[in-house]
């Protein structure tokens, strides 16, 4: 089904995302509002070390609570370049750590029904520890390392429920059905 844009208004926008309201018409003739998020692509990063992996911690406004997570962002406004650049950065950025080895998994979309920003996902291995360079707002972010069946059992139990980490995990057990002998 084709839909037809027939305008488009930023209605809301800030240094991370902007909102656009588009009216639209169905191939029926139908028409309607549609809402999108823009925003820019992502990295998440699973930094595997020791047969486990190292996860960030921070709140998380809109559900309330903390949360455990990959490492994951995007440039700040005005920065482009490669998603591996990108991954690169935020690992570094979030954990401290730089990786003697980054394999591509695969590409996801976050949220395909509201915004067309998706995540370049990256294993990162020979881990270096470093300083981490946190944001201002990742200033409570904490981190630590998981063995790999105490993070499945976290993904089971919904300790680790952000959508972009659950699907990166099955990209990387896709993955290491191809690559058998990396663990």
């Amino acid at each position: 089904m084709s839909i037809k844009t027939l305008s488009s208004r930023v209605v809301y926008e800030n240094p991370w995302l902007s909102l656009r309201e588009d009216r639209i018409e169905l191939a029926n003739g139908s028409r309607g509002v549609y809402s999108v998020i823009d925003k820019p692509d992502f990295a998440l990063v699973i930094p595997l070390e020791d047969d486990g992996y190292h996860l960030v911690e921070q709140y998380r406004y809109p559900v309330g609570h903390r949360s455990w997570e990959f490492p994951s962002g995007s440039f700040p406004q005005g920065v482009t370049g490669t998603p591996e650049e990108l991954a690169v950065a935020e690992l570094a950025e979030e954990t401290g750590f730089t990786a003697r080895r980054f394999d591509r998994l695969g590409y996801i979309h976050s949220s395909n029904s509201m915004t067309g920003a998706g995540g370049h996902v990256f294993l990162a291995s020979g881990l270096v520890p470093g300083e981490p360079n946190r944001e201002e707002t990742e200033q409570d972010m904490r981190q630590r390392w998981f063995p790999r069946r105490e993070v499945e059992q976290m993904l089971r139990d919904g300790v680790i429920s952000e959508s972009t980490c659950v699907a990166a995990y099955l990209l990387l057990t896709l993955w290491r059905q191809d690559h058998p002998g990396l663990r």
